[in-house]
C-alpha cells in the first residue's frame, strides 16, 4: 500500500530524474512507477523538445504485464500527464492503454497541453493530485513563459573574471577556451532562434550557425534574429542561408512578438550588453548560462549593464538551477555557471498553479 511516505519519497526520485532532461520549449518532468508493493520498479525523464516524455520512459521500462498486474501500479509524476499531440502523443492515453491503476501528479498543467487528469478519470483510472512546492518550483520560470504566451528564454554571456566581454581595443576572441564554445555551440543546436545585437554582428560579424566539435555543422540549426536599426552589409557570414532577418527596433518585447509570430518556442539571446542588458530588465531571461574566464581584463565593455539597478536592494537575484546536475562545471580552463532567476515572492508561496 502506498503510504504518505512512499509517496513522498516516489515525488522525489521523479523530481531527480526531471533534472536530467533540459530545460527550454518543454517542462523538465520525472515520473515513477511503483508496484503494488510500493516500490518503485521504473523510471523516467523527458529529455527535451522531440524527445518521448517522462510518462512513456517509464512506461518502456515496464515490460509485459497482464491486465490484472498493471492495475496495481501507481504512477508519480511531477507534472500533469499531457493530453495533446505535439511532436510526441498523449501521455495520458499511453498511461490509460498500458492499464497503469492509479497516477498521482504534484502540479497542474494549465497549458493547453493540459487535461490528462479529466481523460484518465474519464477512462477508468483513479487519479490523485496534491500541490507540490519543488515541483511547481522545478518549471517555474517555463510556467511564467507559457503565462505570457511566449518562448523560453535563455541567455548567455562569455566574460572574464571582472565581468568584461572585450578589452579597450575592442578585441573579444576569444575570451573562453575551446570546451566553452563547444558547449556554446551544442546550446544553439538546442534552440529554436538566436537573438543577437546589430552592435555585435557589425563588430564580429559570426556566423551564428551551430557546428560540432570537429567543424561540421550540427543537423539542428537555429533562426537568427539581429536587432537594432543599424544598416548591414550585404555580405554577412550570418547570411549564409535564408533563415535569417532583422527586426529593426530595440523593444525586447517587440522581438519576443516576433518570435511567437514564426512559431519559436525556445529563444537564445546570445549579445552583446545591451540587448542582455535589456531582456533582464524586462525579467524576460529564464535561464543564465555564463562562461567565466580566467582572466583580468581591468577595462573593456561589460557583459551586463543594468541601467535601472542604483541600490543594491534593486539588484537581480539569480541561484544556481539546482536541478539541473551540471549547473556549475569546468569547461576546460573555464567555469560555467548555469543560473535561474529566483522565484517570485508571492510565487514561492504558492502551493499550487490552479
Amino acid at each position: 500500500m502506498l503510504t504518505a511516505e512512499g509517496l513522498k519519497t516516489a515525488l522525489r526520485t521523479a523530481l531527480e530524474a526531471a533534472g536530467r532532461g533540459r530545460r527550454g520549449a518543454n517542462p523538465l518532468v520525472g515520473a515513477c512507477i511503483l508496484d503494488a508493493d510500493a516500490r518503485i520498479i521504473a523510471t523516467g525523464f523527458h529529455l527535451g523538445a522531440g524527445h518521448p516524455h517522462a510518462e512513456i520512459e517509464a512506461l518502456r521500462q515496464l515490460g509485459a504485464l497482464s491486465a490484472k498486474e498493471a492495475a496495481k501500479l501507481t504512477m508519480v509524476v511531477s507534472l500533469e500527464p499531457c493530453n495533446h499531440v505535439g511532436r510526441t502523443g498523449p501521455c495520458a492515453q499511453a498511461i490509460a492503454a498500458a492499464g497503469v491503476g492509479h497516477v498521482h501528479y504534484a502540479v497542474r498543467d494549465e497549458t493547453s497541453a493540459g487535461g490528462g487528469a479529466d481523460y484518465l478519470r474519464a477512462h477508468g483510472v483513479s487519479v490523485s493530485h496534491a500541490a507540490d512546492a519543488a515541483s511547481w518550483e522545478l518549471n517555474h520560470r517555463w510556467f511564467r513563459a507559457q503565462a505570457q504566451n511566449r518562448p523560453f528564454i535563455t541567455l548567455k554571456t562569455a566574460q572574464s573574471l571582472d565581468g568584461r566581454i572585450n578589452a579597450p581595443d575592442g578585441s573579444s576572441q576569444w575570451i573562453t577556451g575551446e570546451a566553452s564554445r563547444q558547449h556554446a555551440h551544442a546550446l544553439r543546436a538546442q534552440v529554436d532562434a538566436i537573438v543577437v545585437g546589430a552592435g555585435t554582428v557589425l563588430a564580429d560579424n559570426p556566423r551564428l550557425n551551430a557546428r560540432t566539435p570537429d567543424g561540421s555543422p550540427h543537423a539542428q540549426q537555429p533562426y537568427r534574429l539581429v536587432v537594432g536599426h543599424r544598416q548591414l552589409p550585404d555580405d554577412l557570414a550570418l547570411a549564409f542561408d535564408q533563415r535569417w532577418e532583422q527586426l529593426r527596433t530595440h523593444d525586447v518585447h517587440q522581438v519576443v512578438r516576433r518570435a511567437k509570430e514564426l512559431g519559436f518556442a525556445h529563444l537564445l539571446i546570445e549579445g552583446g550588453a545591451t540587448l542582455a542588458s535589456a531582456f533582464i530588465e524586462a525579467d524576460l531571461a529564464d535561464e543564465l548560462y555564463c562562461y567565466q574566464a580566467p582572466l583580468l581584463i581591468g577595462a573593456g565593455s561589460a557583459s551586463i549593464n543594468l541601467g535601472s539597478v542604483r541600490t543594491l536592494s534593486q539588484a537581480h537575484h539569480f541561484r544556481l538551477d539546482a536541478a539541473q546536475p551540471e549547473a556549475l562545471q569546468q569547461l576546460g580552463k573555464d567555469v560555467l555557471l548555469h543560473l535561474e532567476p529566483l522565484p517570485q515572492p508571492e510565487a514561492q508561496t504558492r502551493k499550487d498553479n490552479s
